[in-house]
């Protein structure tokens, strides 16, 4: 309960509303922030300010305060590789310490967030971070909590962090092109550089590059030498339609492959095949919006891809919700709706 204390007689207990100090010309803004626990230095400086009594919380046994109870939630979400912002007005953010792929736990998150009193903000899950990105926000709700309910959402954390940050793995890549029109050399390829820059935003290049007809034997060929050849992930471009004469889906399965699916509910990027190889190592039949496209399907898998994270057909499906880029005049990716349905 709020309580009525003189000023000296405050040490260890909690402010109850903001306290702002003002000194002519030169500040006035909150010298003590409302949940702060006042310290034996604070009180000269409090009754500088004409504070002869506050009013406060006392701690009951059995309570936390908002600071501690974010240090607690801190830790049910951090994983490896991430590090928390100082504890300011009892939230802590947790930060991610190298680039890498975000995942989150939401059946967790969503029985934490339920539980009332207490709040985890996070990105959306499967996304691509940077160094320094911001990746969570935590606090409870009330200035105090009952120490009691902290300890249930410590159990239904359990000891798996909610939050994983799976660095991104510099992969050696194998390219097959494919098409009549590039082998003969009607016209330029336009769809590899394409792929060498996107894979050059992660750290990782192209090993091996083959231009090959709409052959499926020699296609299915090429994939396995790639393979033989020590590549961690190969990409075929060119192909992959319904069409009578694009041959790359059935050249992916006749290289021994593993098929998870033809087709995602993803647009641009439809026409999208994953597969695995010997080793977990993807083979993947890139459509050719790829190639045009800002941002595609590709920009969904390849940082999952990279970070050796599996794609099932079930995250394929999940994909759906959120899976229609608006191809925006001015692109954010990844800052925007886009993939983040899942």
């Amino acid at each position: 309960e709020m309580k009525l204390i003189r000023t000296q007689d405050a040490v260890g207990h909690i402010l109850c509303h903001d306290m702002t100090q003002i000194i002519k010309g030169v500040t006035k803004d909150a010298a003590f922030r409302k949940g702060h626990v006042v310290t034996e230095a604070d009180i000269p400086v409090l009754l500088s300010m004409g504070k002869e009594n506050l009013y406060v919380w006392e701690m009951e046994p059995g309570m936390l305060h908002e600071n501690e109870a974010a240090e607690i939630l801190y830790r049910i979400c951090a994983g490896e590789k991430m590090r928390p912002t100082p504890v300011k007005e009892g939230k802590i953010e947790v930060i991610a310490e190298e680039d890498g792929l975000l995942l989150v736990d939401d059946a967790r998150l969503r029985a934490i967030n339920g539980m009332g009193e207490i709040m985890i903000a996070t990105r959306h899950g499967h996304c691509p971070v940077k160094k320094g990105d911001k990746l969570a926000g935590t606090r409870i709700i009330p200035l105090i909590i009952r120490e009691e309910k902290m300890r249930e959402a410590e159990a239904i954390g359990g000891d798996t962090p909610l939050l994983t940050l799976k660095p991104f793995r510099k992969k050696k890549v194998g390219i097959v092109t494919t098409g009549s029109e590039v082998f003969h050399g009607r016209i330029t390829d336009t769809f590899t550089p394409v792929i060498e820059e996107k894979l050059a935003e992660y750290g990782s290049e192209m090993g091996m590059h083959e231009i090959l007809d709409d052959d499926k034997e020699a296609i299915a060929a090429a994939v396995r030498r790639m393979l033989d050849a020590g590549m961690d992930l190969i990409l075929c471009t060119g192909g992959m339609s319904v069409d009578p004469d694009d041959r790359t889906p059935a050249a992916i399965r006749d290289s021994g492959a593993q098929v998870v699916s033809y087709g995602a509910p993803v647009l641009p990027g439809a026409m999208l095949m994953v597969a695995y190889a010997g080793g977990g190592r993807p083979v993947a039949g890139l459509p050719g919006c790829v190639m045009y496209a800002k941002r595609t399907v590709f920009d969904l898998v390849l940082p999952l891809f990279l970070a050796d994270v599996p794609v099932t057909a079930e995250d394929l499906a999940a994909m759906g919700q959120g899976g229609l880029c608006l191809g925006c005049p001015v692109c954010t990716y990844p800052n925007c709706g886009f993939g983040k349905g899942w």
